[in-house]
């Protein structure tokens, strides 16, 4: 399932800008365009996560052509929310938007028109999207830009399948706006972060947080700290299940291997060293 509560708000000096969600502990995404009424992009954020607690990040990347932007969260805060699972959808399958801008709006549920299309969004790149009809027929769906998509179907775990960024307007009356809304596909958000994939590989090797081990430390039933092999299990196992799921190149898959053993076996043999940041020497 998709870890509860991953979805965060984003804030600058008690202004409101918009929605993002987690895809792992150190970063969130959201749609560029969330952002404007930002000071400058290298400014403070506030990111209230879904418990009410505040850590700060700065945007650290960004693609105009695409609306997508990531924010890191900063180095000295902790994060304990579940990191969703990414999916790929399916035409026909329903789809729901877990964040909601406040707690008198309604959460967005639908189908899923199309499962991967081409489209050509408002800041100029074609992108590959998720078409999707709603059925709350709002008129203007600006505040839930930023939020995350899930997917689910009858066979299948719900997932994260993309992130939205627009609604159509109505070809009817072209001063209202129809209920459809396109989401970029998490392929695609995979696509344009070179960074995401060893981001994510880091979050999952990593050892666990002093908060995370107080948690288990508190509960009797908690396993054991994952040993190296274990992680390499596991960091193996997702990038398989996300081979599968078409969601990353079976090719890159094979190297994210590879890099997997390389963190575990040759920059932490002893458990003791620390682990590198995404972009730093491999």
């Amino acid at each position: 399932m998709t870890g509860a509560a991953y979805w965060v708000d984003l804030y600058q000096a008690r202004q409101p800008l918009g929605a993002g969600f987690l895809v792992m502990r150190r970063f969130v995404l959201t749609a560029l365009h969330c952002l404007r009424g930002l000071t400058a992009l290298d400014a403070d954020l506030d990111i209230v996560l879904a418990d009410g607690s505040r850590v700060v990040g700065r945007v650290c990347r960004q693609d105009k052509d695409a609306d997508l932007a990531l924010i890191e969260i900063s180095a000295d805060s902790e994060v304990s929310q579940p990191v969703p699972v990414v999916g790929v959808a399916r035409g026909g399958d329903r789809w729901r938007g877990p964040y909601r801008p406040a707690d008198d709006e309604v959460e967005l549920s639908g189908r899923i028109d199309s499962g991967a299309v081409r489209y050509l969004c408002e800041s100029g790149a074609s992108i590959e999207a998720l078409q999707l009809t709603a059925d709350q027929r709002l008129g203007d769906y600006s505040g839930y830009s930023g939020g995350p998509v899930e997917g689910f179907a009858q066979d299948r775990e719900p997932a994260v399948v993309g992130i939205l960024l627009e609604q159509a307007p109505d070809r009817a009356d072209a001063s209202r706006s129809a209920n459809v809304l396109f989401a970029a596909t998490m392929r695609e958000v995979m696509r344009r972060f070179d960074q995401f994939d060893v981001a994510h590989l880091i979050d999952v090797l990593r050892p666990p947080t002093r908060q995370e081990q107080a948690a288990q430390s508190r509960s009797a039933e908690s396993p054991s700290p994952r040993s190296q092999a274990d992680r390499v299990d596991i960091v193996i196992d997702t990038f398989q299940q996300l081979s599968d799921q078409v969601v990353m190149d079976p090719t890159h898959v094979t190297e994210l291997r590879y890099l997997a053993l390389k963190y575990v076996f040759e920059r932490n043999p002893d458990g003791g060293a620390s682990w590198p940041t995404p972009g730093g020497p491999t």
